[in-house]
């Protein structure tokens, strides 16, 4: 396919991923974003096996390995009694726990190192025909491709996602060594399904070199306002109360202001593209991020992009051929996602009893615990299906 001029809605994982990918194609790329200068929001995350392929397509592993922390299992329990315990298996298979900004530095810099243009402070707000319509009320250049990666809230994609009962808090606390937990995983402590505390070891952020952690507490949507005016002691006996061993973690936390709210909502698009425009990342499909496939799903969908339009003789068609190959693993990792999600956040009483008594037994029986290391790798089903290119694995 000829050169394309390309806009880029968002600079995020997704969006950055898919410049440097689209830029490698020779493509003439502008990234929009509507901050003064590209940074990065949220908090922790853990690119798995699938998402550390795409990280060397681009040419960012080697930096995010530097900044990150491996991890080799993930790992629950509930009042003493574990209930999840999932291995990564192979060191090469271990997942990368990383704060999101050491993994934006990591995809940022990969991308200045292309010749992608970044228009900065521009926020995006519409599209009009191949034009985006920025907040100022002027039209941008044409694009032959218009590539949304502005994420959950994107105003250039139709997804209605469904709200989720359930959100989480989340924060960024010093890693303390000597602590007893361990630091190569992922641990989480359980009350039945409506209180889940979690901690996720994060390496280190781009501009400095103490090591960090992500501490995250389960909490109802519904609950977030008795939360605050219960003020910050009331949170910490209830995280003792779980989880006396991580209180050196959470007793670093001394005001609500340092603890960020995620709601979760969960849907997809049936058609991830229109008329000169694809939808990536959270502006294509939407879940808990239970099953931690978020950032992975936004990198496989801009190299899904890429090959298809290497594969193909149009933008239309490949467009199509990009949605049909990410089709099926977006979907099943959609469908696992709603099935595992209430089993650990959700108002029921016989789901963690389904979770302890029957499903953890039957995790530990051959085959499961090889399905299960695919399932969190991100390759239980092929991630990028039908259009050629090196296999994702």
């Amino acid at each position: 396919m000829r050169e394309l001029n390309v806009g880029v809605a968002g600079a995020g994982i997704g969006g950055l991923t898919a410049a440097a990918l689209l830029a490698d194609r020779g493509d003439r790329v502008t990234v929009f974003d509507r901050f003064e200068a590209p940074i990065p929001v949220g908090s922790g995350l853990v690119v798995q096996r699938t998402g550390r392929a795409v990280l060397a397509a681009v040419g960012a592993l080697e930096r995010a390995l530097s900044l990150g922390c491996l991890i080799e299992r993930m790992h629950g329990s509930d009042r003493g009694r574990t209930v999840l315990d999932v291995s990564y298996g192979a060191a090469e298979d271990h997942g990368l726990a990383i704060h999101r900004a050491a993994l934006f530095a990591a995809l940022f810099e990969a991308a200045q190192r292309r010749p992608v243009r970044f228009r900065s402070g521009q926020a995006i707000v519409g599209r009009e025909g191949q034009r985006l319509r920025l907040a100022s009320g002027a039209l941008s250049e044409p694009f032959d491709l218009i590539v949304d990666a502005a994420g959950a809230q994107s105003p250039l994609s139709p997804l209605r996602a469904r709200p989720l009962a359930y959100g989480a808090l989340w924060g960024v606390v010093d890693w303390i060594d000597g602590s007893g937990i361990a630091p190569n995983r992922l641990s989480q402590r359980y009350r039945g399904s409506r209180r889940m505390a979690g901690l996720l070891p994060l390496g280190r952020l781009p501009d400095g070199p103490a090591p960090k952690a992500a501490i995250f507490w389960s909490l109802a949507v519904r609950e977030h306002a008795a939360w605050c005016a219960a003020g910050i002691a009331a949170w910490k006996r209830d995280a003792a109360a779980i989880w006396p061993e991580a209180m050196p973690f959470f007793d670093q936390i001394d005001d609500a202001a340092a603890l960020t709210m995620a709601r979760y909502t969960h849907g997809s698009l049936r058609r991830p593209f229109g008329k000169g425009i694809v939808h990536i990342g959270d502006a294509a499909h939407r879940a808990s991020p239970q099953l931690g496939q978020g950032a992975n799903m936004a990198m496989l969908d801009a190299l899904a992009l890429t090959r298809a339009l290497d594969a193909c003789p149009d933008v239309d068609g490949a467009l199509e051929a990009c949605a049909a190959a990410r089709r099926w693993h977006v979907a099943a990792y959609q469908g696992m996602s709603a099935l595992f999600t209430p089993q650990y956040q959700s108002d029921s009483d016989w789901l963690p009893v389904l979770r302890d008594r029957i499903l953890y037994p039957l995790s530990r029986i051959p085959p499961v615990p090889a399905i299960l290391r695919k399932l969190v790798a991100g390759d239980l089903l092929p991630p990028i299906r039908g259009l050629p290119g090196r296999h994702i694995r």
